[in-house]
């Protein structure tokens, strides 16, 4: 028996079944969705967000790295004195062991940066219950100040600022409303 302007309800496992699917298939249902449910909790966690901005930088840093480096090597006059004596599988060897330390460099830079910043916004936005434009703006100001902290107040002040103008732009960018063009 069905009551006007009242959702149906139905016994958890009993739900009606997507068009196209059978009876023998519920049980395979039922275990993606429970699969479904663990991976978004775990994407919905700050530890997972943090780690995954972190890896994420790492890999976009040492990939800039690797890119600038090409250019490194451009000054013959720098490279015959500095690689004096040595034959080419050892000039090979120096150039790679140079461009994976400064891969490791810029990439750690850059995880540091996006793993302080994903997981401050994280906790911010757990904090504020609410997903709007205040999360990255404080998220970057915090993680500019965390940042700059060494260099003294003014520059933790400044570097909060500034990363925090450069957090708003990128949000705004990114939230802005799709073009009707189509």
């Amino acid at each position: 028996m069905s009551f006007p302007l009242v959702a149906p309800m139905f016994p958890a496992g009993r739900e009606p079944l997507p068009p196209g699917m059978t009876e023998e298939d519920r049980a395979q249902l039922l275990e993606a969705k429970k699969y479904q449910g663990w991976m978004t909790m775990g994407m919905e966690s700050c530890a997972a967000k943090t780690v995954i901005a972190g890896v994420g930088g790492l890999g976009i840093g040492a990939f800039f790295s690797l890119m600038s480096s090409s250019f490194a090597y451009e000054d013959p006059l720098l490279r015959q004195s500095t690689q004096a004596g040595m034959n080419n599988t050892q000039k090979a060897r120096e150039i790679f062991k140079e461009m994976g330390r400064g891969m490791w460099k810029s990439g750690k830079g850059f995880g540091k940066v996006g793993a302080l910043f994903a997981g401050i916004e994280c906790v911010i936005e757990g904090y504020r219950a609410k997903n709007d434009m205040v999360n990255p703006i404080a998220a970057g100001f915090v993680a500019g100040g965390v940042l700059a902290r060494n260099s003294g107040p003014k520059a933790a002040f400044g570097g909060g600022l500034a990363f925090a103008a450069f957090s708003a732009a990128i949000d705004l960018f990114l939230r802005r409303e799709p073009s009707d063009d189509d």
